[in-house]
């Protein structure tokens, strides 16, 4: 069709979405709704942490202190947030290693690409690991639950589940593609295109940077949780 003859207004809109499975000037299908659901998760764990902001600015009670709560006893000595450091230590390391997954993905090298996917989900998996056993300490040891808290304002507990569950498991989602990410690669499912186990289209490369994409967005949402619930 030539350009001159190309539908104006919204009718030009809807002609350039339906025409392919290419939009916003060749970004690819898949690339573009990871980052339209991307945006919307972001409005989620907005609003989740706006909700923890008025909360704590509403209550008369005193909220917690965050280095006390989760606090870890280490040989007689509690120090403050440590748990909570060494994990935010090991999900942004695996930012790093999720981006060098996607550069040895484009270079079509399959061994190293699937090395540091699994390092990836490695990382992720530790992670929930240790929130796990943050969340056995709190509530068998501590006695922190949804609707009550010893240390403080109740609504200290609710919104602790609420916002670390979510992220958690988001985490654990995360954790699961990289594997199947991981298998696609080392199996040359991208070389041969081999169709994917969800859908009949066939996929390439391109799906470990949108991969990567939902990873980086998981961390950069730990850094706010971080920032908010456990240093203020």
């Amino acid at each position: 069709m030539n350009r001159s003859t190309l539908p104006k207004g919204w009718d030009g809109f809807a002609h350039d979405w339906a025409a392919d499975q290419k939009v916003f000037k060749g970004m690819s299908w898949g690339k573009a709704m990871m980052w339209i659901f991307l945006l919307s998760d972001t409005f989620i764990f907005s609003c989740l942490l706006i909700s923890l902001l008025t909360g704590r600015a509403s209550t008369a009670v005193s909220w917690p202190d965050a280095s006390v709560v989760f606090g870890l006893e280490v040989f007689g000595v509690s120090v403050p947030l440590l748990l909570i450091a060494i994990m935010t230590f090991v999900l942004i390391s695996s930012s790093g290693t999720m981006a060098i997954a996607v550069k040895y993905g484009y270079e079509k090298n399959r061994k190293l690409c699937t090395i540091f996917l699994l390092l990836t989900a490695l990382c992720g998996a530790a992670f929930v690991s240790m929130q796990a056993f943050e969340w056995t300490k709190l509530i068998v040891h501590e006695g922190v639950s949804p609707w009550g808290n010893p240390f403080g304002a109740e609504q200290f507990g609710a919104f602790f589940f609420m916002i670390t569950g979510f992220h958690g498991t988001h985490v654990t989602i995360g954790v699961i593609f990289l594997l199947i990410m991981a298998r696609k690669v080392w199996r040359g499912d991208f070389d041969s295109g081999r169709r994917g186990y969800f859908t009949t289209m066939k996929s390439d490369y391109l799906a470990i940077e949108i991969m990567g994409l939902y990873w980086h967005f998981v961390d950069l949402v730990w850094v706010f949780i971080f920032a908010f619930f456990y240093l203020w």
